[in-house]
Formats: structure tokens, C-alpha cells, sequence
């Protein structure tokens, strides 16, 4: 009895904990993302939105629909960075690390400068 107690106990346990590891493994943090500096301007196509684990918006520039990727929510926020802040059609300049695969059109946002401002949602990193 003590042996089957033991056996449930322990894999409610390791149950418990493999949530935890589950969100650690879909982030994708910066490995996807070439080492160099990228900067690029163009005008917005989506706005800022908070929502989701990581704050986005889309330029257009190049021809292309560029995904931008900018720091968690709050982070983003705390930089200036909020929803309506610049608006559809603005033009804007985007400095960070752009995909490895250069036909995935997205950049891990360092720096979204607009009007005359910078938001910087990555401000540990140079």
C-alpha cells in the first residue's frame, strides 16, 4: 500500500513541475536571431499590442511585412512603449537582431525609434 502511495505521490510531483518547464521551453529568446545588429525603417502596418508573452507589432519596409518582436508587456510598457502610442502608417526605425533565416521577415526588437523618440525595450543590451 505504501509502495502505491508512493508511486501516485511521485507522479502528481512530476506532473506539477513539467508545467513549469513547459513555458521555459517555448520561449525562444534570441538564438533564433542573427548576432549583428539590424536596423531598418519602414511604416507601421500593426500597432504595438501587449497581449501575449511578448509585446508585437508589423512594419512594412522593403516590400516586406516585417514581424517585430519586442520585449514581455510590461517591459515594453515601462519603456513608453503603449498601445496607441504610434500610430497605423507612422514611420518608424527599428533596431535589433533579425531571423537567422532570411526569409522569415522578424526582428527581436532592441529599439523602435519614432518622432523624435526612442523607446528602448531591451536597455541591458547594446
Amino acid at each position: 500500500m505504501k509502495f502505491r502511495f508512493f508511486s501516485i505521490y511521485a507522479g502528481v510531483v512530476v506532473l506539477a513541475l513539467s508545467f513549469g518547464v513547459l513555458p521555459a521551453l517555448a520561449h525562444h529568446g534570441w538564438a533564433g536571431n542573427l548576432d549583428e545588429e539590424f536596423q531598418i525603417s519602414g511604416t507601421v502596418e500593426s500597432p504595438v499590442s501587449l497581449a501575449g508573452p511578448h509585446a508585437t507589432m508589423k512594419i512594412r519596409a522593403d516590400g516586406h511585412i516585417w514581424d517585430l518582436t519586442l520585449a514581455p508587456p510590461a517591459r515594453t510598457a515601462d519603456a513608453g512603449l503603449k498601445e496607441g502610442i504610434i500610430p497605423m502608417g507612422a514611420m518608424v526605425t527599428i533596431q535589433g537582431h533579425r531571423n537567422r533565416d532570411p526569409k522569415r521577415y522578424e526582428i527581436k526588437t532592441e529599439r523602435v525609434i519614432w518622432n523624435g523618440r526612442t523607446f528602448n525595450v531591451y536597455p541591458d543590451r547594446k
